[in-house]
This record gives structure tokens, C-alpha cells and sequence, in this order.
């Protein structure tokens, strides 16, 4: 059999640099549940479902009879004057199942064009109702919305943005709440108050004429699984409801039980006017993606052929037969087999064996999250929470060791995300809680070596 690993230099993997990919490549040929195997036979349990996607986990035979059913009947129809049976199958159970007010949606392949495409969709509102200046969009620093024109610009790190820009113009951003919690101390509704304050400053600031949206997760996931705090987003509402701007929110990955709601906005108690899903919805099996809208923004795209008011935006795959047919199996199934309740109850006892883990292990400072998304936060310094040198890259060393160990996982500069396949057991929960730990001491012990002046004894293997 053909050596895969001598083929990695042919491609090139996502925001992974290829010559040390090609050192050590991560080749995955098979999965089986909640498991996936790489070329080499070893097993990993899938910590990061993907990434954020498998909520079904591997070898849901429902989906896949589904998508093969489907590739024997309508594999692909027109997009420019058609669509099909599935679509619409699954637009009626998805606007069934939403949040109150969403009476249409659009269908999309990926998280990143469902994003861009729910910006279009606010500016062409704002400029039907006769609000033309209004172009501007609002976003949070460290958020992150996909790799495409708008999407990118609209997401707030330099690591994604600074080598693409100068984007178009018209955005702007600002300090997610966890930004002022840091810097001032502030906690609860007192930092919730505060962030949303200088959020409106800043859309006086700014002028609220030429504001057509503001886009956010409800949980930053690449910021580090960051939670809102207590009635920040309800106030976000608020505010823009005040300025006659459109609130969308990108739950690419916190839709479809994620976080142990079915959506996101389910948990916060607040309704956006777009609301941006993807990953979840096939499980996987497809790319589908989409964007709910509610009807009074969805009236504004209805008219005769004349009146020229149509949404001017499409994409080859959107809505296609074979994934919106994935797309109503990976839903019926999460609904009709409890998932997204597994999800919330498998989420409290993966975070309590954390929380427990982080009482013995004083570099982790922080266990946080909803659901089955979740984060570990590492500082050298409880106490202080000062964090390890960023040239350290401990939750590198994390990943990597967790790799070593069997658990595929998402790393940052200082912290890592869990969020495994939704239909996890207790027993899958406990062993991933058991890996962390494993790989967390190896990375002290790796670390030690590697920064002794920083890693001191007392710290080591702590």
C-alpha cells in the first residue's frame, strides 16, 4: 500500500504550515462512533468532533441511507431557477424548530458563506427600506467568522485578517465583554453594563445611520470558548434594536445542541434578525450551511419580477439534493433520539471532572463553557494568572500531548477546546477527562525541560 505521508507536500491543510505538517501529518482513514483511525492503525477518541461538526460522531446508518438514497434519485438540480424536494423538507422542519420569528431561510455549503452572505443580506436590506448610508458592520475583536471576503473582515484577530488586508470598507470592532473583565475587574452584570455601554458609545460614535449590522458568536469559540456574561447580548439587542441595525448571530458552531440548546439563541433568551448555522446541521455527512431570517426582514426580498428586490447572492452547492437530504436525517435524529439533552447532561460531567481535574492541576485557571463546548484556560501562575510565554506555546504542547495520548483536540496560545460528538457516554466522558490529565502532565514535564528558568520545581507536574 501507498505511503500516504509522502504525499502531504500535493496539498495544503488548513492554517497549518505543510513542511512540519509533512514531519509529522495526521492522516485519518476511517471513524467509527465517537473514534477515528489514522493510516498508521492508531485510534483517537475525536475531543473536537472535527472540528465542531460530527455531533452524530461516524457510521450513522439513518444519515447514510439517507445520502445514498438521495445520490440515487437527484444528485444535483439547477440552482438558478429550481430547487428540490429535500430543500424544501428541510426548510420546513428547520423553520419549524427555530426560535420564534424565522419564516425563511437560505442554504448555503459552508459556515464561512452563510456568514457572508447574512452581511450582504443586512446591507441590501438596509438599502431596500431606503437606508442606503447604512453599509457599516459591526463585530468583536478575537471573534471569528470564516475564511471569505466579508466573513474575514468582519473577524477581529490579525493572525486571520493582517496578511489579506486592506479589505473593503465599513468594518468596524470592538472589545468583547471578557476585554474589560480583564483590564478592570469587572464581573457579572457590572461587566455586562460596561461592555454594552461602550458599544453603543460606539455606534454614536460612529453614526448609527451608517450601521447596517452587528455580527457576533455567542460564544467566541477561537477567543478561547469565551461566555457572555449575565445580559450582555440581551442588552446588544437592545442597543441595536435602539439603531435600527440588524443583529445577526453566527451559531456555525453553536447551533444543533451544541451547547444543549438546540440553538444557542435558545440558551440566552435572545432572538437575532439573522442567525447564521452551519456544521452541526449535517452532522458532518454534507456541506450545508444557511441563514435563518426573520420575516420582517425576509418581506423585504419578496416582490414581483419588476421590482427587482430579490437576494443577489448564490453558490453552485447551496441547497443541494444530497446534502439538505443529510441535512433532514442529522436533524430528525438529534431531535428524536434526545441528543441535544445528552449533550447538556454529558456537557455538566465532562466541566465537573475538569473542574475537579483543576483543583489538583494549578496550571489550569479556568474551566468554561456550555454543553459540549468547552474550554481549559493554562497560566504558570494560579494565583496571578499569569500566563505561560506565548514562545512556549503550552497549549501546543497540550495538543500535541494529547495527540501522543489518543485525544484529537483544539489548541490555543493558552488554552484548549473539547467539544466531543454529542452522542458521547459517561464512560466516553470520563476517559477524555483521564487523557487531559495525562497529556496536561506531559506537557508540564515537556515544558520544564524546555523553560526551566519559568517552570520552576514547585510548579512542575502541578
Amino acid at each position: 500500500m501507498e505511503d500516504l505521508s509522502s504525499l502531504t507536500h500535493l496539498l495544503m491543510v488548513d492554517f497549518t504550515q505543510m513542511k512540519a505538517f509533512g514531519e509529522d501529518p495526521l492522516i485519518l482513514t476511517e471513524g467509527q462512533g465517537i473514534r477515528v483511525r489514522d493510516d498508521r492503525g492508531k485510534w483517537y477518541v475525536d475531543g473536537i468532533s472535527g472540528v465542531f461538526v460530527n455531533a452524530l460522531g461516524h457510521g450513522n446508518q439513518r444519515v447514510i441511507q439517507a445520502a445514498t438514497q438521495q445520490l440515487n434519485t437527484l444528485a444535483f438540480h439547477a440552482p438558478l431557477f429550481s430547487t428540490n424536494a429535500p430543500a424544501l423538507q428541510l426548510a420546513k422542519l428547520l423553520t419549524g424548530i427555530a426560535p420564534r420569528g424565522y419564516s425563511t431561510l437560505k442554504f448555503f455549503s459552508g459556515g464561512a458563506e452563510a456568514n457572508e452572505a447574512a452581511i450582504k443580506m443586512a446591507r441590501q436590506f438596509a438599502a431596500q427600506n431606503g437606508n442606503g448610508k447604512k453599509f457599516k458592520v459591526l463585530s468583536h475583536y478575537r471573534g471569528y467568522h470564516g475564511g471569505t471576503g466579508h466573513a474575514l473582515a468582519a473577524s477581529g484577530s490579525p493572525s486571520w485578517r493582517s496578511v489579506y488586508e486592506p479589505f473593503a470598507p465599513g468594518f468596524i470592532h470592538v472589545h468583547p465583554p471578557f476585554t474589560y473583565g480583564a483590564r478592570f475587574g469587572l464581573e457579572g452584570e457590572a461587566l455586562s453594563a460596561a461592555a454594552a455601554a461602550l458599544l453603543e458609545e460606539t455606534i454614536v460614535l460612529e453614526g448609527p445611520d451608517t450601521i447596517a449590522a452587528f455580527i457576533t458568536e455567542p460564544i467566541m469559540l477561537s477567543a478561547g470558548v469565551r461566555v457572555p456574561p449575565p445580559g450582555y447580548l440581551e442588552r446588544v439587542q437592545a442597543i441595536c434594536d435602539r439603531h435600527d441595525i440588524l443583529l445577526i448571530f453566527d451559531e456555525i458552531i453553536t447551533g444543533f445542541g451544541r451547547t444543549g440548546h438546540l440553538f444557542a439563541s435558545n440558551l440566552y433568551g435572545v432572538t437575532p434578525d439573522l442567525l447564521s448555522f452551519g456544521k452541526g446541521v449535517s452532522g458532518g455527512y454534507a456541506p450545508l450551511s444557511g441563514v435563518l431570517i426573520q420575516e420582517r426582514v425576509a418581506r423585504t426580498f419578496w416582490g414581483e419580477i419588476d421590482d427587482n428586490v430579490q437576494f443577489r447572492a448564490g453558490h453552485t452547492y447551496a441547497g443541494n439534493p444530497v446534502a439538505c437530504a443529510v441535512g433532514v436525517a442529522a436533524v430528525s435524529e438529534l431531535l428524536e433520539r434526545n441528543v441535544v439533552n445528552n449533550a447538556r447532561r454529558m456537557g455538566e460531567r465532562l466541566q465537573s471532572g475538569l473542574r475537579v481535574l483543576a483543583e489538583r492541576r494549578q496550571c489550569i485557571v479556568d474551566v468554561r463553557g456550555e454543553g459540549l463546548l468547552i474550554a481549559l484556560e493554562f497560566a504558570q501562575d494560579k494565583a496571578t494568572r499569569e500566563p505561560f510565554p506565548e514562545s512556549l506555546k503550552f497549549g501546543n504542547r497540550v495538543h500535541k500531548a494529547a495527540r501522543h495520548r489518543g485525544l484529537l483536540i483544539r489548541e490555543g496560545p493558552n488554552f484548549v477546546a473539547l467539544a466531543p460528538p454529542l452522542v458521547v457516554t459517561e464512560a466516553d466522558v470520563d476517559e477524555i477527562t483521564e487523557l487531559m490529565d495525562q497529556a496536561i502532565g506531559d506537557a508540564l514535564t515537556d515544558s520544564a525541560a524546555a523553560d526551566p528558568a519559568h517552570l520552576g520545581a514547585h510548579r512542575r507536574g502541578s
